[in-house]
């Protein structure tokens, strides 16, 4: 019987005559494999051309293989490791992939905001619609850590928007390197059920959300500067015409009696408006491009346009709703209508060549506008 052991990240070895230190390669256990544990590897100028030493932990046969041909050491290192990774790729394609349920949890896309426009639905309602796109949304990282209570916390790290090398720092590019992903703007995390990771370098498409369902669009608010409380909180005024004198956009008396004698903490008042973390719950989904990586939202999102926003499955009409559906029995009511399936646990770039180019929602309207009620 074969051992599936998980295998840690390989460095990329460069080809140059000095010592280089290798993380250990674990690879598949059985009765007629042997344990691989690379150590180190020395490569020295000769004669015929550059040899390669390898040195093994527990060595299979040898203590010592020498390879001296003139060839880069990762074709060497593939040609002694080609049958193992055959066996590995086998079983892991055996393995089914997993079914959305109404106690998962998915992880969010981080997208950019494009603007605003319109549709037309089957009943030629029209639709104001938000265009989010995504830009090379990659997994960074899979994150498990324990809690004070003990309990674990699982979290999906996604990183968007490439940008150039030279402006991340090296600490930043140390952790994109180990992902084997370019550098991004952009990293957050989601929290996720433990079913939900995703295998690191994964890149997810925007097929991650299905025309139907219900989405949380988060983003920074545009900032309007200080403001005052007609513009703030829609306060009427003071009267425009007989007895206000220029005061006529004024808060007003603000204090109470000599008893608190002070204005209540909360109290609505001028000041700052906007700049803030919002969160705009239950856009229904109306159309997805593949081809353009593209999501269309119905209703307005925070943020100014190409803004970074963050889109995650809606946690009151879709994670909640379905977890109480699923409890007293009535199964058909767990996804919205329309909606049969999420792609789980995401929706990737692999999924996305298999699917129509653009995918839109029926509508949800019974009745057409243009038709009188009798």
């Amino acid at each position: 019987m074969i051992e599936m052991r998980p295998a840690p990240e390989v460095a990329v070895l460069q080809t140059r005559p000095t010592l280089l230190l290798c993380r250990t390669l674990s690879f598949i256990r059985g009765p007629m494999f042997h344990q691989l544990d690379l150590m180190r590897v020395v490569f020295k100028q000769t004669r015929l051309g550059k040899a390669a030493f390898f040195f093994f932990k527990s060595p299979p046969r040898t203590m010592l293989g020498l390879r001296s041909l003139a060839q880069t050491p990762q074709l060497l290192i593939q040609r002694c490791c080609r049958q193992l990774h055959t066996t590995a790729a086998n079983l892991a394609n055996t393995v089914p992939h997993p079914k959305w349920t109404a106690s998962s949890l998915r992880t969010g896309l981080i997208a950019r905001k494009r603007g605003m426009t319109a549709m037309w639905d089957d009943n030629g309602a029209r639709v104001p619609i938000t265009v989010l796109q995504l830009e090379n949304c990659q997994v960074t990282a899979n994150i498990v850590t324990l809690r004070p209570d003990r309990s674990e916390y699982h979290a999906v790290q996604i990183g968007a928007s490439d940008r150039p090398s030279r402006t991340t720092t090296a600490q930043m590019k140390g952790h994109f390197r180990k992902a084997r992903v370019p550098p991004k703007y952009v990293v957050r995390e989601f929290p996720v059920t433990p079913d939900a990771h995703i295998p690191v370098g994964t890149t997810l498409s925007a097929v991650h959300f299905v025309p139907g369902q219900y989405v949380d669009v988060t983003a920074n608010s545009i900032g309007k500067g200080f403001q005052g409380v007609m513009k703030r909180w829609n306060f009427r005024g003071l009267r425009a015409s007989h007895g206000v004198s220029v005061s006529h956009r004024s808060a007003g008396a603000t204090g109470a009696h000599q008893d608190p004698g002070r204005v209540w903490p909360g109290k609505k008042m001028a000041g700052r408006l906007g700049g803030k973390r919002i969160t705009m719950q239950n856009l229904t989904v109306m159309r997805v491009d593949t081809d353009l990586d593209l999501i269309f939202v119905k209703g307005a999102v925070p943020g100014a346009d190409d803004a970074h926003v963050l889109v995650r499955d809606a946690k009151k009409r879709l994670v909640t709703l379905a977890q109480a559906h699923q409890a007293v029995g009535a199964y058909e009511k767990v996804l919205p209508k329309g909606v049969d399936d999420l792609p789980f646990p995401a929706g990737t770039k692999e999924m996305a060549q298999h699917l129509p180019t653009v995918i839109e929602a029926r509508s949800k309207r019974v009745t057409s506008p243009f038709v009188p009620r009798e």
